[in-house]
């Protein structure tokens, strides 16, 4: 199966996931509230997370529909930080995926309580997994929590927004990003182990995975701010010129280099798990990508 087959299904699937959750939830009395919700978790994208979750539980040699709770926990997560940093508070976006950001179609109170809905309740999805080991539910609910809050993510916007009056050395951007985009593909990686009830040494080796393949990942990402269009990335860009991004700290040349390292880094960390194809070609994906 090829790389684009794969993940088309793993979208596909995550996409059917989704739906059928907010579907229950029609006709509570506060609907608009899951409106706002699904107006973002739907809104396509890449599911890169998700994948990453579902594909390790398959390399773990179990269905890789068993890390689905897990899958879709973490791009709950995913979704309410994109929310919440659109918001005028924070990058003040117009447009996310091609469409007005949430708070501009719902207005920011909604928005706000979108976010906070989904967080909370990617913890109540996560639950509804069915796990191999005695007590891997406390261990994944510990890895989401704490890279969503304040030694992760949460913590990673803060030295963000810190940072903003004056420029960074290199640890200090490395601080926030490993926290910010890095650990999110982190935790992805290491509940797809868990759900497939991997061995230590996987669980270690997807850490590594996702610490090289985040890094890779965000420098692109840093990029496409500088060389993209709006139309490729579906968002305004440029809107990074005066943050501590990699392109800031590197130049556009060293920044392509790096890239390549990383990538090269996390496929190497890949030998501890079998049938690992598409996971490598989905990690040089990223390192020539345009949007």
């Amino acid at each position: 199966m090829s790389l684009e087959e794969r993940s088309r299904d793993y979208r596909e699937f995550m996409e059917g996931y989704f739906q059928n959750w907010l579907s229950q939830f029609a006709q509570e009395p506060q609907s608009r509230l899951y409106d706002a919700m699904g107006y973002s978790l739907l809104a396509g994208g890449k599911r890169l997370r998700p994948i990453f979750a579902l594909d390790f539980c398959r390399m773990c040699g179990r269905d890789w529909k068993e890390a689905a709770p897990f899958a879709a926990a973490i791009e709950m997560i995913h979704t309410y930080s994109l929310i919440h940093d659109d918001l005028p508070c924070m990058d003040n976006d117009d447009f996310r995926r091609g469409r007005p950001t949430n708070h501009r179609v719902y207005g920011e109170g909604l928005a706000v309580l979108a976010g906070d809905a989904l967080l909370t309740d990617a913890f109540m999805v996560a639950s509804q997994a069915k796990l191999q080991k005695p007590g891997d539910m406390g261990l994944a609910v510990a890895l989401m929590a704490e890279g969503a809050g304040s030694l992760g993510m949460v913590g990673g916007q803060v030295l963000d927004i810190m940072s903003e009056e004056r420029v960074l050395s290199e640890q200090e951007v490395l601080d926030i990003q490993t926290r910010k985009t890095g650990r999110l593909i982190s935790i992805a990686c290491c509940l797809g182990v868990i759900a497939g009830g991997g061995t230590q040494a996987q669980f270690e080796a997807a850490a590594q995975f996702a610490a090289a393949l985040g890094l890779a990942f965000q420098i692109r990402d840093d990029m496409l701010d500088v060389i993209g269009t709006q139309e490729e990335m579906g968002k305004g860009v440029g809107t990074d010129e005066h943050k501590n991004t990699f392109v800031r700290l590197y130049g556009l040349e060293r920044c392509e280099a790096l890239v390549q390292k990383y990538t090269a880094c996390a496929i190497e960390a890949l030998d501890a798990f079998e049938n690992t194809e598409y996971m490598i070609a989905l990690a040089k994906s990223l390192t020539d990508r345009r949007v």
